[in-house]
């Protein structure tokens, strides 16, 4: 089996898996317990706490563990939302947002909330003159993701940070759910306010979220309760599958240059043949390349790869099995004879240059197959 499709979920590492079983049987006492097997469980909890905090440059009072992306990207819009709506009711964001993004601000809008959707370039970049444009007086947040889940864009982050320094008053939020794994930094800029991960995007556990929220923000609560991670999300915390977390982050955070190999490999194929358009950036992202064979349905091309045993998808996992058409290649005017045919390849470490070989391959079969169709 070949895997191309890890923006969408990622194998768990076997090093992973085996620090999620030893926490959950030797630490399964509750973390807010008094008696000692809470204690121990507490400790640990700290310590991974500790640990992110660590790699992510931040303070460990600055961590908190949510579920996953798409909720920690709910709580910091409408958590702000209903925080600062004294001072303000509107929002900025961009047309290329994942859907826990774009349709958490829909439903803000449904409430009285203003919101602004900055358009993207032909690379699918947010347009910073735009961004410049549309800031206000009573702007509260300004939400934009650090790579698009689609075709890998790369968002100009520290450039939109250094145009907040002068509005204080705006939370930042980045969705940083893509971003792992681009051997950089992921909190870019002191500007940012708010950063959201997702473990199964980087070889951890599913139903575990970090987010990152600078000391001071204020923002309301998530979930009330017992009191859990500093009163914002009351909820027993799931130990082991936060120390598996901080083990996976740990581990992909390590420099390694290997997809931008295989990636590169893939584009200058990929870029050769007449019959496919490429639609991501050619500097974005080291690990997604999402593309087009001519007058090919997008699922009709997953399925008939998937039939030779290589996994990859349409766009977003999260919209395909709903035939959603891309929000991405509509923000960047993609027509929709080419961007119905548009499929996601998205690599991670483990992925071999041997594997991107047999793709190349069985990719060149498909192409003629589907050529004699078409004109028999």
């Amino acid at each position: 089996m070949i895997y191309f499709d890890n923006s969408a979920t990622t194998p768990v590492y076997p090093q992973v898996l085996e620090v999620y079983q030893k926490v959950t049987q030797d630490y399964w006492g509750n973390p807010s317990s008094l008696h000692d097997l809470g204690v121990q469980a507490n400790r640990v909890l700290d310590r991974s706490r500790q640990n992110v905090a660590g790699l992510l440059g931040v303070l460990p009072t600055e961590v908190i563990f949510t579920s996953s992306g798409t909720e920690g990207n709910n709580w910091v819009i409408k958590g702000t939302a209903l925080e600062k709506r004294v001072y303000g009711n509107h929002l900025i964001t961009s047309k290329i947002e994942h859907p826990s993004v774009l349709r958490t601000m829909k439903q803000l809008e449904e409430q009285g909330f203003e919101v602004t959707y900055l358009d993207v370039d032909d690379k699918g970049e947010v347009m910073l003159d735009q961004l410049v444009q549309a800031l206000r007086k009573d702007t509260i947040l300004v939400s934009i993701m650090a790579v698009n889940n689609e075709i890998g864009s790369v968002q100009p982050i520290r450039e939109i940070g250094r145009i907040l320094e002068d509005y204080p008053w705006i939370h930042f939020h980045v969705d940083g759910v893509q971003a792992v794994g681009l051997n950089q930094a992921l909190v870019t800029s002191e500007r940012i306010d708010f950063l959201t991960l997702s473990a199964h995007k980087f070889h951890g556990p599913r139903g575990i979220g970090i987010v990152y929220k600078k000391k001071n923000k204020k923002i309301q609560a998530l979930l009330s309760g017992g009191g859990q991670e500093f009163g914002y999300r009351s909820s027993t915390e799931n130990v082991a599958g936060i120390v598996a977390t901080t083990k996976a982050l740990r581990m992909s955070l390590e420099e390694d240059k290997h997809t931008e190999t295989l990636r590169k490999e893939l584009w200058d194929f990929l870029a050769q043949q007449e019959a496919v358009r490429i639609f991501s950036p050619k500097n974005g992202a080291p690990h997604i390349i999402c593309f087009a064979l001519k007058g090919v349905k997008g699922e009709v091309l997953v399925h008939a790869l998937e039939e030779k045993d290589i996994y990859l998808s349409t766009t977003s996992a999260c919209s395909s099995k709903k035939n959603d058409h891309s929000s991405t290649l509509g923000a960047m005017n993609i027509d929709d004879a080419w961007a119905s045919g548009a499929v996601r390849l998205s690599l991670s470490n483990q992925n071999t240059l041997a594997e991107v070989a047999e793709f190349k391959r069985v990719f060149s079969d498909l192409i003629k197959k589907f050529n004699l169709f078409r004109y028999k």
